[in-house]
């Protein structure tokens, strides 16, 4: 009998530093044959970002399992390789930021300094750790102003460790990994047969069922957008894969890691018709689609109407809650953040790095029919009032 979500939830608050024999999450089977509750697909997605990591360290496993205790409908992941080619889920391509790594001696000769993204950096690199090294690593919370009481219980997980997570969850659960920096990891990491990062990616999640296009039976059963910053991983997964894919954009100023193209570039009407033979949406920085000045939104762009022309959704990141991400439009209220994007913006998913916050104000203004509560009634007789008097 497999452990469930909420026991393995249990042990990993209860017993951080016990080491387990065999992997914590029993790998599922390749078929998932149980019909759990539909993924909704009514309302905007909430993305859990990099798990529920406003509350525990990202990418651990007990962040995936808050977030989907918390209501998300897609547990989001950047995916990285080891040494030894395994496949795991981390953020950076150095460890420092989010693991005990500087405090490990017999790690202290592994600092290197390599080339990412157009710029050298130095720590110390997933690249040159093989996965059971990696396995001895506890994570840690990256921002200090953030809970720490988790620092240094868990460790990190692997992509099927992950696909497990969102497999074994009690209902629909959507995946939404990253191919994270694949030109440095196939510069510094090799697989048999002149494999590369993407296809040992696109090859993990056909092993568990994961396929079809957006809206497909298939894809209902197991949802799944797969997204990367880099254009032409994305075009080369589509020949190994018909699932959804999502063309992530970043900063004014941040180049595309392949191809070395401008944020303009790559946002230009001849682009995006371009890339929606590939993809089938754009996850943007969120203050390239509405520019911030002194912390003060200005006029939004028309990326979401342009986007939206081509048949293209909008999943912009990140939101969080906290006063020092929140605009000042907002007033300290991440529910008038959320209600800007999806209300005014009308984008199609939000990454958030706190999934609770906002399932709990989607359930308040658009609530799945059968959780109808009072409190959304009220909230829906005051909109239908709100609209008469605006005639």
């Amino acid at each position: 009998m497999r452990p469930s979500v909420c026991n393995i939830y249990f042990l990993l608050l209860i017993l951080p530093n016990v080491v387990f024999a065999r992997p914590l999450f029993p790998l599922p089977s390749k078929a998932n044959d149980v019909d759990n509750m539909p993924l909704q697909t009514f309302r905007p997605y909430n993305i859990a970002h990099r798990g529920s990591n406003g509350e525990i360290p990202e990418e651990t496993a007990a962040a995936y399992l808050r977030a989907i205790e918390e209501g998300a409908d897609f547990i989001e992941t950047d995916i990285l390789a080891s040494k030894d080619g395994a496949l795991i889920c981390f953020h950076d391509v150095t460890l420092d930021d989010t693991t005990d790594v500087a405090s490990r001696k017999e790690f202290s000769n592994r600092r290197r300094t390599y080339e990412v993204e157009w710029f050298n950096v130095t720590g110390w690199f997933v690249v040159d750790f093989t996965l059971e090294e990696l396995k001895t690593l506890k994570v840690k919370q990256r921002y200090p102003f953030r809970d720490q009481q988790y620092n240094g219980k868990f460790s990190i997980i692997t992509f099927e460790e992950y696909i497990s997570i969102a497999l074994d969850a009690s209902r629909t659960v959507g995946i939404y990994p990253e191919i994270k920096d694949p030109v440095f990891i196939n510069k510094h990491v090799k697989w048999d047969g002149g494999k590369k990062f993407e296809d040992i990616f696109v090859d993990t999640l056909l092993k568990y069922g994961y396929k079809g296009q957006y809206m497909s039976e298939n894809w209902l059963k197991q949802p799944l957008f797969i997204q990367s910053f880099a254009p032409t991983s994305l075009v080369h997964a589509s020949k190994l894969t018909d699932s959804p894919k999502i063309f992530l954009t970043d900063d004014f100023s941040v180049r595309t890691q392949d191809t070395n193209q401008s944020y303009w570039e790559i946002t230009s009407d001849d682009y995006l018709a371009y890339i929606s033979n590939y993809v089938v949406g754009l996850g943007p920085w969120k203050d390239t689609v509405v520019p911030v000045v002194k912390n003060y939104l200005m006029a939004p762009t028309d990326l979401v109407a342009r986007a939206h022309a081509h048949n293209l959704q909008v999943h912009p990141y990140t939101y969080r809650n906290e006063n020092q991400f929140l605009h000042f439009n907002f007033h300290q209220d991440p529910y008038a953040e959320y209600d800007f994007w999806i209300n005014n913006m009308g984008v199609d998913g939000l990454f958030t790095d706190f999934t609770g916050a906002l399932h709990r104000y989607q359930e308040l203004v658009s609530p799945h029919p059968k959780d109808e509560t009072a409190n959304s009634l009220l909230v829906k007789i005051a909109q239908m009032i709100s609209a008469y008097e605006g005639h």
